[in-house]
């Protein structure tokens, strides 16, 4: 079959427009036949940066800037950035403009240590870069950019204590060195009052040690009387080791046991013992002997003449016989 001019033409003007394409992708720094991930950043000043600047890790480029938007405000530009090669990004990488003196800016991704990596769709991190001029001052005069970032941190660090520091927080900070220097005048008196226990002479410490010393020198004094306490009691209990516990033990046992049959048998009604003490017609027999004892001795003092079988002076007295006993006076005087 044959093909004809007007056919040619239409193909080849295809294939051209199809490497137009191509090619300009290419100059862009698009990929052409692989998937791009992308992820975003957003700045208030982006600082020149423009489409199809490098977007660098390490010095290496990994990507590059697709799109910037800042809306209509133009207050947060957004930054879409295409990573041509597959990295892993910490989330907490840090996304940075660096400014060319001698071409166009470009961004640097400064890479965090967390364990998580960013993924498609996710944002970066961003901090504001120093600009064209500090990166000039940087290879010029590296001292001076040095100083220039001094001052600058001097300068925020004083800002923020002149807004830290209000009216309310300077009366507070007057109160805490009042009390500092209650503190430290506190602290003075306890150190006299230190200083005066340690005092070797007058102080309770001084004192103490004293008492010991005069306690170890009394102990160095009777070191012979302790020796010979100690030797006795070494003898002592050598002595208490060698006697046979067992032995002594089984007699005070057999001791005990001895003593409460015993105490059994008096508590009973065996024996004399025990008849005396549990048998009550012993008791009133014992008494009622007692109290004819009693009444016959006082009958005898009473009339003594009734049992004397010869009278020198007089005859035999036979009044009447006591029948109770007489009331001891001789008690009576003794109490008194």
């Amino acid at each position: 079959m044959k093909i004809s001019n007007e056919t040619k033409i239409g193909i080849m003007a295809v294939v051209g427009v199809a490497m137009l394409v191509i090619g300009f992708k290419y100059l862009k720094g698009s990929g052409i036949f692989k998937k791009e991930n992308h992820i975003y950043a957003v700045y208030a000043d982006v600082q020149g940066l423009k489409q199809s600047n490098p977007v660098v890790i390490n010095g290496m480029q990994v990507g590059r800037i697709e799109n910037l938007d800042g809306g209509k405000d133009m207050k947060r530009i957004l930054v879409t950035v295409s990573l041509t090669k597959d990295v892993n990004i910490p989330s907490n990488s840090l996304a940075v403009i660096n400014p060319n003196l001698l071409g166009s800016p470009t961004m640097e991704i400064q890479l965090g240590d967390a364990n998580t990596y960013l993924k498609n769709g996710d944002t970066l991190l961003t901090t504001l870069s120093g600009g064209a001029f500090d990166e000039a001052m940087k290879i010029i005069n590296p001292v001076l950019y040095e100083v220039k970032n001094a001052v600058k941190s001097l300068d925020s660090v004083l800002t923020t204590v002149t807004t830290v520091f209000d009216v309310r927080t300077k009366d507070n900070i007057k109160s805490i060195l009042a009390n500092v220097n209650a503190a430290t005048a506190s602290f003075v008196v306890t150190s006299q009052s230190l200083q005066q226990l340690v005092d070797v002479q007058k102080g309770a410490l001084g004192q103490s040690l004293e008492n010991m010393k005069t306690f170890t020198s009394n102990l160095n004094t009777n070191n012979n009387h302790l020796d010979s306490i100690m030797k006795n009691a070494a003898v002592f209990s050598n002595k208490l080791s060698k006697i046979d516990l067992k032995q002594t033990l089984d007699t005070l046992q057999v001791a005990i046991n001895n003593f409460k049959a015993g105490a059994e048998k008096i508590n009973s009604k065996e024996g004399s013992l025990g008849l005396l003490l549990n048998d009550k017609t012993l008791y009133h027999n014992l008494e009622s002997t007692t109290d004819k004892l009693n009444i016959l001795l006082d009958d005898i003092r009473v009339h003594p003449k009734r049992y004397v079988n010869f009278s020198v002076f007089g005859k035999k007295d036979k009044g009447n016989y006591l029948t109770t006993p007489l009331i001891d006076d001789t008690l009576k005087a003794v109490k008194k």
